[in-house]
C-alpha cells in the first residue's frame, strides 16, 4: 500500500492545496492520502486570528470530501490530538505504525522541500518516507529542484520525486486570509470550505447569512453535507428554476428553497430530534423514529431560521418530502424538482417528466402515488400527508392520465 501524507497548517485549505494533492496521487500512484493539519507548526507560529484547532480539521475534512475520492483522500487528527509541537518525524512513525508495512510518501512544496534538511530529525524523515516535492509556478522547475534533491540523495539516502504544476492555484495563505477579511477570496476555495468559513465567520468574514447572495448562499448549504449530494442539490435548484419559470413562480424562491432543501440530510435521528424541538416543530409518531422525514422539516427551520428565508421557502421544503394537500405552486415545485432532476435515473422518471410541464398537478399525483407504491411495496409505513395530498387531488378531478 501506498500512503501520501500531506502536512500543513491549511489555514485556510484551497483550491491549490487540492491540486497538487490529486496531481501527487496521481503521479504516485497513491493507494490512501492523509491531509494532516498541523496543531503546532515547528517552522513558524500560527498567526493571530488563525481558527481553533477543530475548525481547522473541519475545513481539511471538507476539502478532502470535496476531492470525490472517498476510499483515497481523507483528513486525519493526528498532529492535533499529540501535544507539543507536530514534528513530522513523529507524524510519520505513527503512521507507519498504523499502516506496518506500508510504502509512505510525504508530500510537500518548494518552499518547505529546499529547507527539508534543516528540519527536526531529518534522517527519520527520509528514512521512513519517500520525498515528493511540487512547484506551483513554472520558476518552481528542474534548475530549482535538481540541487535540493541531488543533496538529499547524497546526504540522506532519500527517495525523491519532484513534480511541476504550473496551472496550479498559487495563492499565499497569508494572502488569501487578507482577501476573506476583506469579503473576497472565494474563487480559491472549495465552495465548501468557504460555506464554512461564512457559516462560522472565520478569518474575519462578517457576512450576515440572512441576505446572502446565491453563490454565498449555495457554499453555505454545501458545507452542511457531503461532496456526493451536491449533484443532487444542483440539479434540483435547476429544475426548481425551469419549473418555476414554466409554472408563473418566482423563480428566485425556487432557487433559494432547492440550494436548502437537503441541508440537513446528513443529521442524524438524535440531532434532528434537538431541532425539532429547538425550533418547537410537532412530530407525528412515525416521524419521531423515521430520520429520512424530519431533514425536510428541520432543513426549512434552518431555513428560516439561520438563512431568513421568508416563509414560501419554509413551507417548500418542510413539504417535499411527504408532500400535503392543498400546496401551493412553489411546494409543488419544489416538491417535483426533488423527484425528476436530471441526475435521477428509475422506471418512469420520463413519464413523471412529461406531465411536470404539461399538468402539474398531473406529475404531483404521480409522484405521491409513486412513494405511496414503493412504501407498500417494501412493507414500510406511508405518511399521513402523502396519503392526504393523493386524496385531496384525486377529490379535486386531478388524475394522470396523460
Amino acid at each position: 500500500m501506498k500512503i501520501g501524507i500531506y502536512g500543513g497548517t491549511f489555514n485556510p485549505p484551497h483550491l491549490g492545496h487540492m491540486a497538487a494533492a490529486r496531481a501527487a496521487v496521481a503521479a504516485l500512484g497513491l493507494d490512501k492520502l492523509l491531509f494532516v493539519p498541523a496543531a503546532v507548526p515547528p517552522h513558524k507560529q500560527l498567526p493571530q486570528g488563525t481558527p481553533r484547532p477543530e475548525h481547522r480539521l473541519a475545513m481539511v475534512e471538507k476539502m478532502a470530501d470535496a476531492m470525490s475520492m472517498p476510499k483515497v483522500v481523507q483528513a486525519s487528527g493526528i498532529e492535533l490530538e499529540r501535544e507539543g509541537k507536530s514534528y513530522t518525524a513523529d507524524t510519520l512513525a505513527s503512521v507507519e505504525s498504523q499502516y506496518p508495512g506500508a510504502e509512505l510518501w510525504l508530500l510537500m512544496g518548494t518552499d518547505m522541500f529546499l529547507t527539508l534538511h534543516q528540519w527536526h530529525d531529518p534522517q527519520a524523515i527520509m528514512r521512513l518516507a519517500g520525498i515528493c516535492a511540487f512547484g506551483r509556478t513554472r520558476q518552481d522547475g528542474e534548475a530549482l529542484f535538481a540541487p535540493q534533491r541531488d543533496y538529499l540523495i547524497r546526504m540522506f539516502d532519500a527517495r525523491v520525486t519532484t513534480i511541476t504544476l504550473p496551472d496550479l492555484v498559487d495563492i499565499s495563505s497569508t494572502r488569501l486570509r487578507e482577501l476573506l477579511a476583506q469579503g473576497e477570496g472565494r474563487e480559491y476555495l472549495p465552495p465548501a470550505v468557504y460555506g464554512y468559513i461564512l457559516m462560522y465567520r472565520l478569518y474575519g468574514t462578517h457576512a450576515d447569512l440572512t441576505h446572502l447572495d446565491l453563490p454565498c448562499l449555495r457554499a453555505c448549504s454545501y458545507s452542511m453535507m457531503k461532496q456526493k449530494r451536491v449533484p443532487h442539490v444542483m440539479g434540483v435548484e435547476e429544475e426548481a428554476e425551469r419549473l418555476a419559470l414554466r409554472w408563473g413562480a418566482d423563480p428566485g424562491m425556487a432557487r433559494r428553497a432547492a440550494i436548502l432543501h437537503d441541508c440537513t440530510k446528513y443529521l442524524n435521528l438524535e440531532e434532528q430530534l434537538e431541532l425539532c424541538q429547538k425550533y418547537g416543530v410537532e412530530l407525528d409518531d412515525l416521524e419521531r423514529q423515521a430520520v429520512k422525514l424530519l431533514h425536510s422539516k428541520t432543513g426549512a427551520c434552518i431555513a428560516r431560521a439561520v438563512f431568513g428565508e421568508p416563509d414560501q421557502v419554509y413551507e417548500a421544503i418542510c413539504w417535499h418530502t411527504t408532500a400535503k394537500a392543498d400546496m401551493t405552486t412553489l411546494e409543488k415545485i419544489i416538491y417535483m424538482a426533488d423527484y425528476i432532476e436530471p441526475n435521477r435515473d428509475f422506471d418512469g422518471v420520463e413519464r413523471l417528466r412529461r406531465l411536470a410541464y404539461s399538468d402539474l398537478d398531473k406529475g404531483l399525483l404521480l409522484g405521491v402515488e409513486t412513494t405511496i407504491q414503493e412504501m407498500e411495496e417494501r412493507h414500510l409505513p406511508i405518511h399521513k400527508k402523502t396519503i392526504e395530498a393523493r386524496q385531496w387531488l384525486r377529490n379535486h378531478g386531478v388524475t394522470t392520465e396523460e
